[in-house]
């Protein structure tokens, strides 16, 4: 493909693929993997982009006449070094403004040629670590000296005055290839102090950054519409001028992106993959985009692993038949206890198979001496032996052709470095077995399990006396995966009515990966929810993963997500946890929110995010219009304090004049007319009963200006049946208590309805009972509020990507 032509509105966008790939290949042929400035514009002259400046390359070893340093137009020049090594170039010295005049240019190059070698060197000796490697261990003279030695020359470049040297009047535009998520694109504020803006403003506000698979330059121009960096270039802040046209940045945006896709691992055709290109910054002169520096690295190309056979995911968790290798005749191990645990979720025992030597059978479970042995293909097979072991069952497995599906339990395949080896080992033998279209999935190692009550099975390793006990009645249409097996068992324990279909620890993905689960489940038909904890994604696998919670959302899914790994010191925790690499997580995040995930940003966003979306999925969210109402005048005024962050933002929703009136008439009939004022948020006073609650709840779900309602129920009030204890007056036994009220009223309601109960731990029956009673129940209303504008703020994202 030569050419590429796009068009968006009046925008046309044409990239010349065979001018780019010839500049890639002429630096390859040098033994470069990078392109010098110069090369880069003549990359952007090949890409569509706006029109470089005009520029001449001066070689360090050049006798140059007046002639030929008198070709640039303009009064000044901007001379700037050329070298593979020096990528920053102001700060050694290597960018100059000279008068465009032979002598001033002839006279500046010569100075630059000395001086940027010894400022490079010394700025490498105050810093050694950030020594690119040709120049590792050098010092003194050898250091300058080598430094120099790579100098190409000096580039000679137009200048062009900018309109503004204003803040926010330069733009950085960048691609590069994340190990994760594939080709990303980033966008924002420009200049020296890029890192700074992107550090120090609020989320979103200095930096767009979205997957290039996943966008195209429309889309990513919406994005970039949100930071100050377009606030300024559009001219819409306080004495500032448009200095560039939408369609100029739209332009500019579809053709980085376009090659992004050209240039990535995904495409099989492309003969090398773009590291990263940067342009930083772009000026603006006169309505044109002016590059004032930029970067290109590349890479020879790659490529990825094999096709896992995903369609056997089904199997692993709706199993026919499960074996088993790994369980004691005479003590409770990891392996008795799985088998134990299988056995008690309802899986027959007639369809379970043991490999055991010299035994015919465990707890009524029959026995065989080796795989060999086993009288039928098996749907499910359950390694829980020692790590050392798993390389040669790994072959056998594979030779036999024996299950459709593996659970590797063991831990120790590739978590320290003396195991990587043995991890690298079974990664090669089951990769070339899916080359070969062969094999079955594995899931794991380092993996707790799985509990799947659809497929009436348990592989928790965990004894039953330890497990926190599953919510009473039928479990919830959702999905629970997770890297960390003591994530989910530690979530569930903290927050027992999360009741998950299905509980997938998926360890450190030798197989199997989020992204093959998560695609799993946005076809599964009895799966509303699916909620994902991640600290590393296999190369490529954030991208798949990222098209799988796309396709989840589309189908109606709410997808809740939380990202290990967000420090480098998070980073290093997960690394050695899971033999995974924690990537970026800026990256990360935009790339999954982007895709239509709900972001949490802490185990308790987590829980709370992932109990709404399990009980509100299948209620209707149009807006962000909240109606908040309790019997304390604190709680009110909390609610109404907590609906915006950088996160997300409410409203409070302006009562329609039924509802006001509704309203007014329950108070007066209840003789509180003259202490409720009837406003959003409400404050319905201490002497509202259970019954002025629930119907307070109805009557606001029921305008149809609310999106949303949060309910404070006032434990301690005088006048509520809140208490466990059957004997008294005011117990939630009562079918008059608000918990009998809204059991009732809920199913009824097709606007979301949470509520709050501030009281101590004499009051956690209460809460355990409206839980049960369908009602997303917190503690403080504050954190009620956060929880479900950021649920409302995701459910919104997803509408608008469904509406695509």
């Amino acid at each position: 493909m030569a050419d590429a032509h796009y068009a968006f509105g009046s925008v046309q966008v044409e990239i010349n693929f065979e001018a780019i790939d010839a500049l890639f290949a002429q630096a390859n042929e040098q033994g470069r993997d990078s392109l010098f400035e110069y090369e880069v514009y003549d990359l952007l002259k090949a890409s569509g982009a706006e029109t470089p400046p005009q520029c001449v390359l001066l070689p360090r070893s050049g006798r140059f006449t007046d002639e030929q340093l008198s070709v640039l137009p303009g009064e000044k020049v901007v001379l700037k070094i050329v070298s593979p090594s020096i990528v920053h170039k102001t700060e050694a010295g290597g960018v100059r403004v000279v008068e465009n005049r032979p002598d001033a240019i002839r006279s500046a190059v010569r100075r630059m040629l000395y001086e940027v070698p010894e400022n490079f060197a010394a700025a490498l000796e105050r810093d050694p670590g950030s020594a690119p490697a040709p120049y590792r261990g050098l010092a003194g003279e050898p250091l300058v000296t080598a430094v120099a030695r790579d100098l190409r020359g000096v580039l000679m470049v137009q200048f062009m005055e900018p309109d503004s040297t204003a803040f926010g009047n330069e733009l950085l535009v960048g691609i590069r290839k994340t190990r994760e998520f594939g080709m990303v694109v980033t966008a924002g504020l420009g200049g020296t102090d890029t890192e700074l803006y992107a550090e120090r403003f609020r989320k979103g506000q200095a930096l767009t950054i979205a997957s290039t698979a996943l966008t195209d330059g429309a889309r990513f121009f919406e994005l970039f519409r949100k930071t100050i960096s377009y606030r300024k270039l559009a001219g819409l802040t306080r004495g500032q001028r448009r200095i560039v046209t939408d369609e100029q940045l739209i332009e500019c945006f579809s053709s980085f992106i376009d090659m992004a896709n050209h240039y990535s691992p995904e495409n099989p055709d492309a003969p090398f993959h773009i590291e990263e290109l940067e342009i930083n910054p772009f000026a603006y002169a006169d309505y044109l985009m002016v590059p004032l520096d930029g970067l290109c690295r590349f890479s020879d190309r790659t490529d990825v692993r094999a096709p896992r056979p995903v369609e056997r995911i089904a199997k692993l968790l709706k199993p026919s038949t499960i074996g088993i290798v790994g369980v004691s005749a005479s003590r409770m191990n990891f392996g008795r206890i799985i088998l134990k645990n299988v056995l008690e979720a309802g899986f027959p025992a007639e369809d379970v198979r043991l490999v055991k030597p010299g035994e015919t059978e465990i707890d009524g479970v029959a026995c065989v001496p080796d795989l060999k042995s086993l009288d039928r293909r098996l749907d499910l097979f359950v390694v829980a032996v020692g790590a050392e072991q798993v390389p040669a069952l790994v072959d056998e497995l594979v030779a036999l052709d024996c299950a459709e599906s593996v659970m590797l339990i063991p831990g120790g395949l590739g978590e320290t470095e003396e195991s990587r080896e043995r991890a690298a080992n079974v990664i090669a033998r089951i990769d070339e077995a899916h080359a070969r279209g062969a094999g079955p999935v594995f899931l794991g190692g380092n993996c707790m399990g799985v509990v799947s009550r659809p497929g009436r099975y348990d592989t928790w390793f965990i004894p039953e006396e330890k497990l926190p006990p599953l919510a009473p009645g039928d479990h919830q249409r959702a999905a629970f995966i997770s890297q960390s097996g003591a994530f989910m068992l530690t979530r569930l324990s903290q927050c027992p009515f999360l009741n998950p279909a299905y509980m997938v620890s998926v360890g450190n993905q030798t197989d199997l990966t989020l992204g093959d689960m998560v695609s799993h489940f946005a076809e599964a038909d009895d799966v509303d929810v699916i909620a994902v904890y991640a600290e590393g994604f296999n190369d490529m696998d954030g991208l798949n993963f990222c098209r799988a919670v796309r396709r989840a959302v589309r189908a109606g899914k709410d997808v809740v997500f939380y990202k290990a790994g967000r420090t480098p010191e998070g980073k290093s925790a997960t690394s050695g946890h899971t033999a995974s690499l924690a990537g970026d997580y800026a990256v990360c995040e935009s790339c999954v929110r982007q895709a239509g995930a709900i972001m949490a940003h802490s185990f308790s966003q987590f829980e709370n995010l992932f109990m709404l979306a399990e009980r509100l999925n299948g209620k209707t969210i149009g807006g962000n219009r909240l109606a908040a109402m309790s019997g304390a005048g604190f709680e009110a005024v909390g609610m109404a304090d907590s609906i915006q962050t950088d996160d997300y933002s409410m409203v409070l929703a302006p009562l329609a004049d039924a509802t006001r009136e509704s309203l007014t008439a329950l108070v007066d009939a209840n003789r509180l007319g003259g202490l409720v004022t009837v406003t959003n948020p409400l404050d319905i006073t201490p002497g509202a009963d259970d019954h002025v609650h629930a119907e307070a709840v109805r009557i606001l779900a029921t305008d149809p200006g609310v999106d949303a309602v949060v309910a404070g129920l006032v434990p301690m009030s005088p006048v509520m049946r809140t208490l466990a204890d059957p004997d008294t007056p005011m117990t939630m036994d009562d079918e008059r208590s608000i918990a009998a009220l809204l059991s009732d009223l809920l199913p009824l309601l097709d606007t979301p309805v949470i509520g709050v109960v501030d009281g101590g731990r004499q009051y956690d029956p209460l809460v355990d009972r409206l839980k049960e009673a369908g009602l997303c129940t917190f503690r403080t209303s504050d954190q009620a509020v956060a929880a479900l504008a950021q649920y409302m703020d995701g459910r919104l994202n997803a509408a608008r990507i469904r509406a695509r």
